[in-house]
């Protein structure tokens, strides 16, 4: 039998009376009870601990012993068990976050640094890529939690809607004949390699609205500089487009996105 940090509280109760029954009356527990965890911790440890007679029990020297260091045993447990409890109830370790980068300007600032204040053991890697970069990184198990933009459906993840956004078009607030969609000058800010992008465009197409100068850029940071700069039309995310001084086009097409937490089914928490 196996002795527990209980069995230990018991003896330490026994040592104090000199006395089974008194012992168990004080612990809480039966007399066959209080017995039983005796026997299990002089099995342990592999000696008698009690002498026994008739008018309560006495202490053998591997007993007094014992006696001498039970308390701190028990404290060693108790730092041992907070310990590993703490692994639960608090957030610590290295993780990495993965995002693209203009995901990031508007998201990691909510809730980074609260989260970074209030667990002093936490560490963070930030990863940014491309949305589905991001996914593959998370099924792979390289990256710990993702923040993306669609992500397709997969048997090892969870997936939780974080909130919504709107791929539209944009420009500043001046007159310059650049920015306007109807004219034969305006020009076309974007990155044409996004679906979002090859989708409103083949709306735009579909009423009869094109452009004939593009500027493409793989960056959204670099678009909506750009089209605040007063450069062309952007086609941009709202929520990055509200960094910037521009104002929305409006009765024009868009894209609707759905912005997602996503990670490893074996890592969602107990009964969530």
């Amino acid at each position: 039998m196996i002795s527990s940090p209980s069995d230990l509280c018991y003896f330490i109760e026994v040592a104090s009376t000199l006395n089974i029954s008194r012992a168990a009356e004080r612990a809480g527990i039966s007399q066959p009870s209080l017995s039983l965890a005796m026997q299990r911790l002089e099995e342990s440890i592999g000696t008698a601990l009690l002498t026994r007679n008739k008018s309560g029990v006495t202490l053998t020297q591997a007993g007094k012993q014992l006696l001498a260091h039970s308390k701190h045993l028990l404290q060693i447990w108790d730092k041992v068990k907070d310990q590993a409890l703490a692994t639960v109830n608090e957030i610590q370790g290295s993780y990495s976050i993965g995002c693209h980068p203009s995901i990031a300007l508007y998201s990691l600032g909510n809730f980074l640094p609260n989260l970074m204040e209030q667990h002093k053991q936490l560490n963070i890697k930030l990863i940014h890529a491309l949305s589905r970069k991001i996914v593959e990184g998370v099924i792979s198990s390289s990256i710990d939690i993702g923040i993306v933009v669609n992500p397709i459906h997969h048997p090892d993840l969870v997936i939780r809607k974080i909130c919504e956004d709107e791929i539209t078009f944009w420009s500043s607030n001046s007159a310059r004949d650049i920015e306007k969609i109807n004219s034969n000058d305006a020009i076309l800010l974007c990155d044409p390699e996004l679906l979002q992008v090859q989708s409103v465009l083949k709306k735009m197409s579909k009423i009869g609205i094109k452009f004939k100068r593009v500027i493409p850029s793989s960056s959204l940071e670099v678009i909506a500089m750009l089209t605040s700069s007063g450069c062309g039309v952007g086609i941009l995310p709202s929520r990055v487009a509200a960094l910037i001084k521009s104002k929305k086009l409006e009765n024009f097409p868009s894209f609707q996105d759905e912005i997602c937490l996503l990670f490893r089914v074996e890592k969602c928490p107990p009964n969530k």
